[in-house]
């Protein structure tokens, strides 16, 4: 999550950056549909097609993250995967670095995929299987995928920057020792092909898209893509499946998407167990980002950041329930 002063809608500074590329100015109305959370997203068209432009500063960015990303898509992309394209610049890049009036920035431009999101589907097997089944390809294809150059930095990378931002957080005594727990839990299992690589992280219904069309999924949003264990990608898509399924049908519907899974990649039982360890990571990782996110505040905030800073303050009491707590094997 970016730093709350980077929440800010910034229309000129959207405009700024898009003029790298090729765009209708007719469809800038389209930009009242931004979002920010991890980037400042603005939907636009070129030649009546509708994009995104992704963008966020520098200073909250790894340059290397972005290529290593990039190019996983591109190798994706060559092996028929469903997977979101980029768009070059004017200049023919993919990324582009941008010196504006608000600081430097990275931005990318990504052509929107066919169909709907998960959620807005009718949740039927068949999409549920079909959404297991690209996460069991997206692992398989990664499991033999050697980066060109640029490499993602990993859970261990990931663990070793918590402990960075919570130097500066003396009083976070329980979320050191869970960062410590974590580094020894995850120490000790062995890595093979099998079950580690680079895997995508947010595999979560709002980030993969059903298309009706040809019966398979598309997914977006690789930017917070590390390597791990696979499971951990898993975890994360069953855990997200919670908030659009019924109680009662959701040991049926995780199935059925375990079912899709293992029709492309294996998934030893062994490794299912460490799956309370992989929502401990992603509670830790998402308290520390929030952490540093709303650690910034100022005079007379706006009613909305008010609110979200409450809502961000709830979920990090939820995601630090279990923090120096022993980690179940």
């Amino acid at each position: 999550m970016l730093k709350l002063k980077y929440l800010f809608n910034n229309v000129d500074l959207a405009e700024m950056l898009l003029r790298n590329w090729e765009y209708d100015k007719q469809s800038l109305d389209m930009f009242k549909y931004y979002r920010i959370s991890s980037n400042a997203i603005y939907p636009f068209q070129a030649k009546g097609k509708t994009q995104l432009l992704r963008f966020a500063p520098k200073t909250e960015k790894y340059e290397e993250n972005i290529l290593a990303e990039l190019d996983f898509i591109s190798y994706l992309r060559s092996k028929q995967y469903g997977v979101l394209e980029t768009v070059e610049s004017k200049n023919g890049e993919e990324l582009v670095e941008i010196q504006t009036p608000w600081g430097d920035y990275f931005a990318t431009v990504f052509k929107r995929v066919a169909g709907v999101q998960i959620n807005k589907t009718d949740l039927s097997d068949k999409v549920i299987f079909s959404y297991g089944k690209a996460l069991g390809k997206l692992h398989q294809l990664s499991s033999v995928y050697k980066p060109s150059s640029n490499k993602r930095w990993s859970y261990k990378d990931v663990l070793n920057w918590i402990h960075t931002i919570l130097v500066d957080f003396p009083d976070e005594k329980l979320a050191i020792q869970e960062t410590m727990l974590l580094q020894d839990y995850f120490d000790s299992i062995p890595m093979t092909n099998n079950n580690f690589g680079l895997i995508h992280y947010d595999f979560e219904y709002d980030n993969v898209f059903y298309n009706e069309k040809s019966k398979s999924c598309n997914i977006i949003d690789f930017d917070d893509a590390m390597y791990h264990w696979f499971v951990m990608d898993i975890e994360q898509s069953l855990d997200s499946l919670q908030d659009c399924i019924p109680p009662e049908m959701i040991q049926q519907k995780k199935q059925c998407f375990l079912n899709g899974y293992r029709t492309e990649f294996e998934i030893s039982e062994d490794m299912m167990l460490i799956i309370p360890a992989c929502r401990r990571f992603a509670n830790l990782y998402g308290y520390v980002r929030v952490l540093r996110s709303v650690e910034e505040k100022w005079n007379n905030e706006p009613e909305w950041l008010v609110s979200l800073r409450e809502n961000l303050t709830e979920a990090m009491n939820n995601d630090s329930l279990y923090f120096g707590t022993k980690i179940n094997y």
